[in-house]
């Protein structure tokens, strides 16, 4: 949710050129969405759909012509569990080279301010709670995603040391788990609440008398929809300079996280969804799956006192969500 207020003017004009790593992705084309209704004309990105962000040439030939003012880098190689643990050093190599090579190509073409969109899983995996910004390599990292954090850590600290070296302002944001529309529905890759979407659709429609969840439902997880985090990224890139050069201050890491506060388990979920989607068969928790770790709730302090909240209910995102891949996916769920 926007701030109803807004005493100074937007840092983004509505003609600024905006260049959106990963626009075809769940955040990337939730803020492609933000920005065309907040009016912004000049967003860098139709020529170059089929970008190889893992090519470092194409990556600078690409900021070089077009010499944006601002890159939300949302470009990644993400997935749940079983994703991390079949492709581990896929995960941590393509994600280190999209980093690497967006960070440095927006260096060399003068980009005036880059927001990295990270992931809460580069927090120790037994943080304290709800887990502050200082947390950053304080810990042991949750070993089933251990290769894509190290990435999502190694950008990080790419933004930092180049504002320290260089002089920009990039600045990492920490998200909870993000869902929405364009989501990632594919069972052996996707996370959690996007694969029990598609179970419970599944489910539902063939008739089954159970739906299959993977590990105790004990676990426990805060979830923010995908245009909640791109208008808080779009807000953030408009903060004016004292404020945004505070976020990036070379004395430490330049990161904030930004979460919904609402905490659920994986087994409160399953029934959420399945409760959304109409499903009234059993719920099996398949002990014999891992869990990841036991809980992650962040600390979204600082961003509320810039003064930006989420503005969608976990159960509104949820329905939101379902009926998107319904119609995505052009099923007709019958009643009852």
């Amino acid at each position: 949710m926007i701030p109803s207020e807004r005493h100074e003017r937007p840092l983004m004009d509505l003609g600024a050129r905006i260049y959106v790593a990963g626009h075809r992705g769940l955040v990337g084309a939730a803020v492609v969405e933000v920005l065309r209704a907040q009016g912004y004309v000049n967003i860098l990105y139709g020529a170059h759909a089929e970008m190889d962000f893992l090519d470092s040439r194409a990556v600078d030939d690409l900021l070089f012509a077009e010499r944006p003012e601002f890159v939300f880098l949302t470009a990644e190689r993400a997935g749940g569990i079983i994703a991390n643990q079949t492709y581990p050093a896929t995960f941590i190599r393509e994600n280190l080279a999209i980093g690497m090579n967006v960070i440095e190509a927006s260096r060399k073409a003068g980009v005036r301010r880059l927001l990295l969109v990270g992931s809460s899983c580069v927090y120790p995996r037994l943080a304290p709670q709800p887990i502050p910004e200082s947390c950053l390599m304080r810990g042991f990292l949750e070993p089933t995603s251990r290769p894509y954090a190290v990435a999502k850590i190694a950008a990080i600290e790419m933004c930092w040391n180049y504002n320290r070296q260089f002089g920009p302002r990039y600045l990492a944001v920490i998200p909870a788990k993000v869902y929405g529309p364009w989501d990632n529905f594919d069972l052996q890759t996707s996370h959690v609440l996007p694969a029990l979407i598609r179970k419970a659709a599944e489910a539902k429609l063939r008739r089954e008398p159970e739906l299959i969840v993977w590990g105790s439902g004990a676990p426990r997880r805060e979830f923010i929809y995908s245009v909640d985090l791109a208008e808080a990224c779009v807000f953030l890139m408009n903060l004016n300079e004292d404020r945004f050069a505070a976020l990036t201050a070379p004395d430490e890491p330049p990161l904030i996280n930004l979460g919904s506060g609402e905490e659920v388990t994986i087994r409160g979920l399953a029934q959420a969804i399945a409760r959304v989607m109409g499903y009234q068969g059993k719920l099996r928790f398949d002990l014999a799956k891992p869990d990841g770790a036991p809980r992650r709730l962040l600390d979204s302090q600082k961003m509320h006192e810039l003064g930006w909240h989420h503005g969608t209910g976990l159960e509104e995102g949820i329905l939101r969500t379902c009926q998107w891949y319904l119609r995505a996916n052009e099923m007709e769920i019958p009643r009852g």
